[in-house]
């Protein structure tokens, strides 16, 4: 009996060895695809191949994964798939909230909403019902907005980035926000991460 136990493990281990090898290979094979074609632009083609490879995402190591998520995030976000981007985006941050990269994007993605409710609350007359409603959405969608790209801001100052956070505290009212920030930003920018590493 033993020894059929000691030639199944024998024939079966080697075939389950390169089973999992063959695995590994085929996905390191499309991650390297999928980052040629990102690097080339060719952000259509690397959708497709980064679609392809999220069934597998399970296989890779934590950092790995988000890392992926990073570039494929960017790739959404480079076809005008922002809910896609949004998406992964947010599993970046989650994963790495200092992640400056990913708190810029999502900042300017929600801001593109915030633009949308605050350009629907221009052309409704203050007196109409549904105004306070557009006018309290508006709030949120800058409440959201704004934390991403203050984080932003404190890791990689930009003078675009922050003119838009003035007027986001100002189009809200929001002095004791806009007061506070400074101080804010200099908070935050005590822990940056310019770079996602996958080890």
């Amino acid at each position: 009996m033993l020894k059929k136990v000691l030639l199944i493990i024998t024939l079966v281990l080697p075939v389950l060895l390169a089973k999992a090898q063959t695995t590994d290979t085929l996905l390191l094979n499309k991650l390297a695809d999928f980052d040629m074609s990102t690097l080339n632009g060719d952000n259509s083609h690397a959708v497709m191949l980064g679609e392809n490879i999220l069934s597998d995402t399970g296989k890779l190591n934590a950092k790995e994964r988000i890392s992926f998520f990073a570039k494929l995030a960017k790739t959404y976000e480079n076809t005008d798939e922002d809910t896609k981007a949004t998406f992964y985006y947010e599993k970046v941050a989650a994963a790495e909230p200092n992640y400056y990269v990913a708190q810029r994007a999502l900042g300017y993605l929600y801001n593109d909403k915030a633009e949308a409710c605050q350009l629907k609350l221009y052309i409704t007359p203050k007196h109409a019902g549904d105004y306070q409603k557009l006018s309290d959405d508006y709030r949120k969608a800058v409440l959201k907005t704004l934390p991403y790209l203050e984080k932003a801001q404190a890791c990689d100052p930009d003078d675009d980035t922050m003119d838009l956070i003035r007027t986001l505290h100002m189009n809200i009212h929001d002095d004791q926000g806009l007061n506070s920030l400074n101080s804010r930003l200099m908070e935050l920018k005590k822990n940056c991460v310019d770079l996602l590493s996958d080890k």
